[in-house]
């Protein structure tokens, strides 16, 4: 019985972890664009230049957030080993 709530407790762990990882991403890729697009926006009407900030706001923020999402990655790498390990142990 306590192996069945020891693998209960580390699937809890390992769906805590996704979810961490899922939140996390979203807001990494969302933030950026969302931001970096209405900036564009805003220079575009403030200097009548059709979409072209909007756009350049676009790819700025899909740079940096293809950036930060290979850091998170490679974070988010070792935290599962760390946890797997934990887990094996």
């Amino acid at each position: 019985m306590t192996e069945d709530k020891a693998k209960k407790t580390s699937d809890r762990e390992y769906w805590m972890f996704a979810m961490k990882i899922v939140g996390n991403f979203g807001a990494t890729i969302a933030v950026p664009v969302v931001l970096f697009v209405m900036i564009g926006q805003y220079f575009d009407e403030k200097y009548n230049h059709g979409p072209w900030f909007t756009i350049l706001g676009f790819v700025v923020a899909a740079l940096l957030t293809g950036l930060m999402i290979y850091r998170k990655a490679k974070k988010y790498s070792k935290e599962y080993e760390a946890l797997d390990n934990h887990k094996n142990t």
